[in-house]
C-alpha cells in the first residue's frame, strides 16, 4: 500500500467509525474550552470534566475568575494535577484577557500562546474546536498512532504535526485530530492493545511494531 493509500484508508475508516464526533473536554464557549484544555495537562479529560463544573460555578468567564485568588483556584483544580502552575496560569491569562482582548479569548495562534501557561497544543486545540480554524494538535494518541500507522517517524510531537499536516487534507484536519483520538483510546492504547481488533494498524502498520507485537506475546 501506498502513503497516499494508507492516508486514504485511515480517512475513510475514522470516518465510518465516528461520523459524529464528540469533543472530549466539556465547554460552552472558547473561555471555557481554554481552561479545561490548560487544566488537561498531564492530566485526564475525565478527570477535568469531574472539576470543570465545580470551577465554572464560582467563574466561567475572566472577569469573575479575576475575582478568586490563585489559592481559590487552586484549592478547586488541585485534583487534575500540576495545580500550583495551571492556577496561576488561569488567573494571569484571565487577566490578560480583561486587560488586552476585551474579556475575549483571541482567534489567533500568536495571541493565544502569548498568554501564560498556553503552549501551542493548547492553542491549537481551542484555534480548532472553538473557532472552527484548521489545526492539528498532537497528544499522546495522536503521536503514537501516527508511529504506529508508519506516517511520521515518532521523533516529535513537532515533526508529528507537520507530517499530519502535510499527509491529511487541511478540510479535515479538525474532525481527524479527534477522530484518532478517540481511534487511539478504543483500538490502539499504549498498553493492554489487541492488534486483532485494532484493524487499521494491523492494515497499514509500521512492520516493525506488527513484529514487536506478535513478539511480546509469544514471550
Amino acid at each position: 500500500m501506498t502513503k497516499q493509500e494508507s492516508v486514504n484508508f485511515v480517512i475513510n475508516k475514522l470516518y465510518e467509525l465516528y461520523p459524529e464526533i464528540p469533543i472530549p473536554l466539556d465547554h460552552k464557549d472558547p473561555y471555557t474550552l481554554l481552561i479545561a484544555v490548560l487544566m488537561s495537562a498531564q492530566s485526564t479529560d475525565v478527570r477535568v470534566n469531574q472539576i470543570t463544573p465545580l470551577l465554572f460555578e464560582q467563574a466561567d468567564n475572566p472577569y469573575d475568575m479575576v475575582k478568586l485568588t490563585v489559592d481559590d483556584i487552586r484549592e478547586i483544580i488541585k485534583p487534575v494535577g500540576l495545580s500550583p502552575m495551571k492556577s496561576k496560569g488561569i488567573h494571569g491569562l484571565s487577566q490578560i484577557l480583561i486587560d488586552e482582548h476585551n474579556g475575549e479569548v483571541p482567534q489567533s495562534f500568536e495571541a493565544l500562546e502569548a498568554l501564560p501557561a498556553v503552549g501551542h497544543k493548547t492553542a491549537s486545540v481551542v484555534m480548532s474546536q472553538a473557532f472552527g480554524i484548521p489545526a492539528f494538535p498532537v497528544d499522546t494518541h495522536i503521536h503514537r498512532l501516527m508511529y504506529r500507522w508508519n506516517l511520521s517517524s515518532g521523533k516529535n510531537v513537532t515533526q508529528t504535526e507537520k507530517d499530519a499536516k502535510r499527509l491529511f487534507p487541511k478540510e479535515l484536519w479538525n474532525d481527524l485530530h479527534l477522530q484518532i483520538i478517540w481511534y487511539g483510546r478504543e483500538y490502539s492504547p499504549a498498553r493492554g492493545w489487541n492488534l486483532d481488533k485494532d484493524i487499521i494498524t494491523k492494515t497499514i502498520g509500521r512492520k516493525s511494531v506488527i513484529q514487536d507485537y506478535y513478539k511480546s506475546k509469544k514471550s
